[in-house]
């Protein structure tokens, strides 16, 4: 499973994109995906329509929802990544890869790299 960053949801809409394309092609490769919930709230506040939302909603196999667990997990890759504010959401975002064992796909690696060293795995 593929855990997808807002960037790539919304990218995923534009035809021909580099991020449609690789969609396209790891579904091709049996590859499922998932996105946090605070990734999901991003994407929703758009501007998408309704075909778009339903579209990327069928797509995630599921949403990872904020619970005790991503709490916990946010919490320590933030601290793990020396507790730099900026990262605070990230750090939400990362959870939901980390906790499912699955590769992170963000165009901004910039920002999650910082979480690698504590168990993130990302894919550009």
């Amino acid at each position: 499973m593929i855990c997808l960053d807002a960037n790539y949801l919304i990218l995923a809409l534009v035809p021909g994109s580099p991020e449609a394309q690789r969609i396209t092609q790891w579904s091709a490769q049996g590859e499922t995906f998932c996105a946090s919930s605070v990734v999901w709230y991003e994407f929703l506040c758009g501007p998408v329509d309704p075909a778009q939302i339903a579209t990327m909603r069928a797509m995630l196999q599921d949403i990872v929802p904020f619970d005790e667990v991503q709490a916990q997990e946010a919490a320590r890759l933030f601290n793990a990544c020396g507790r730099k504010r900026h990262l605070r959401v990230d750090a939400m975002i990362a959870a939901a890869a980390t906790t499912r064992h699955s590769i992170l796909a963000t165009n901004n690696t910039d920002d999650f790299c910082a979480f690698v060293g504590a168990g993130l795995a990302l894919m550009p």
